[in-house]
């Protein structure tokens, strides 16, 4: 988990870093429970970021407002979604029901126009756009070895690895996802030099890497995946950028209502787009993409990704509790959702027609929020407006 550290000594293999002092050391406390209320939708005054421009007509959603009138159990009690607002550290909260907002909630000085920090919703993101590059023939087959495309992966652990098997957190390369500061290993080191001081790029530890597992036998969460998943886009796309793929083939089709946008990992020139977890938007526009993919796919009156590929990537693979598909979590057999650190949700349910996206800032380290807004979630998906 990060947390607030101090700076660590340079590294004197890296060239210095450009990035001020103070902007590097308010990076560093960006997740800490006394900021991230605030930081979690202020990302673009901390980062250099690119655009995901929206553009043409923007798909309406109606509307019938409702007060959100049940209650969910949690350990035993019983309380009001008024209480679980500030139980469990909500930002926003917005909920859809057969396709209408039903409730629609601000807190901390945001509001509609608030473009949130996504953290790792961004990697179910990220696969929207690989399914979209699948079905445009520039991805041949999910069984293709991932240096058919990225042949500089050719010797590191990635080697062998298909992109199916990245794409279910399967790739069994030697990145365990764990912040520990004062003891750095690998993801630590990637997040201070990548990330704080823009010194390296993220996806370049794919290439040194090594490798833990067979490929496909161990499911391991690693946010490398999915940049590896990233620079699989830049180089079938032609060499667009992530974020120029997504506006043209996702934000404009999906009638996105705000740009979007990545935090990078470096100056425009050199730096590359965090989509493992740093895509920012509006409430609403992460809605829209809950609704797409409750619509198998349709948004807006057009088809943006195959009702084939919604299906399948939804569709556990394995990975811890219920599981894990390529790049959503799956709670259960009606049920799917994207997640992100401290309390980040887009949450669809099949049998309901419920969509719900909640933004948050819990404290680091605490899973007792997640389980919390799992109840809550059960709750307001069963949830019949009357």
């Amino acid at each position: 988990m990060v947390l607030g550290y101090p700076a660590p000594a340079p590294d004197p293999t890296l060239p210095a870093s450009t990035v001020p002092p103070a902007v590097q050391d308010l990076r560093r406390k960006m997740n800490d429970a006394d900021v991230n209320a605030l930081t979690f939708h202020e990302m673009d005054y901390l980062f250099t970021t690119r655009t995901v421009a929206r553009s043409g007509s923007i798909w309406e959603l109606p509307r019938a407002d409702h007060a959100l009138d049940f209650t969910y159990t949690y350990k035993g009690q019983q309380y009001t979604p008024e209480q679980f607002l500030e139980r469990n550290y909500t930002n926003a909260l917005l909920v859809m029901k057969d396709g209408r907002i039903v409730s629609e909630i601000y807190r901390n000085n945001t509001n509609a126009q608030t473009r949130f920090m996504a953290w790792s919703v961004t990697k179910s993101i990220t696969s929207i756009l690989i399914g979209v590059a699948v079905q445009e023939g520039r991805i041949k087959s999910l069984d293709d070895k991932i240096t058919v495309y990225l042949p500089e992966l050719k010797g590191s652990g990635y080697d062998g690895a298909t992109v199916r098997q990245v794409l279910q957190m399967r790739s069994g390369v030697d990145y365990e996802e764990r912040y520990d500061f004062a003891n750095p290993g690998i993801a630590a080191r990637n997040h201070e030099q990548a990330l704080v001081s823009n010194v390296i790029r993220f996806v370049d530890a794919a290439k040194t890497i090594k490798r833990q597992h067979k490929p496909g036998e161990v499911f391991q969460y690693k946010t490398l995946d999915t940049a590896v998943l990233g620079l699989l886009l830049e180089r079938v796309s032609g060499g667009s950028t992530i974020a120029a793929y997504a506006a043209q083939r996702l934000w404009e089709p999906l009638g996105a209502e705000r740009d979007g946008f990545f935090i990078m990992d470096g100056q425009p020139g050199v730096g590359r787009e965090f989509n493992g977890a740093g895509f920012n938007a509006t409430a609403r526009d992460f809605a829209r993409i809950g609704q797409m993919m409750l619509l198998d796919g349709k948004a807006n009156g057009r088809q943006i990704v195959s009702p084939e590929w919604v299906r399948e990537s939804t569709k556990a693979t394995g990975g811890p509790g219920p599981g894990y598909g390529y790049q959503w979590w799956i709670p259960n057999d009606h049920s799917f959702q994207a997640i992100g650190l401290q309390g980040q949700y887009i949450f669809v349910d099949r049998a309901t027609r419920t969509v719900v996206v909640k933004l948050s800032y819990f404290p680091p380290g605490n899973d007792e929020p997640h389980e919390e807004a799992d109840a809550f979630l059960a709750a307001v998906s069963a949830w019949t407006p009357r």
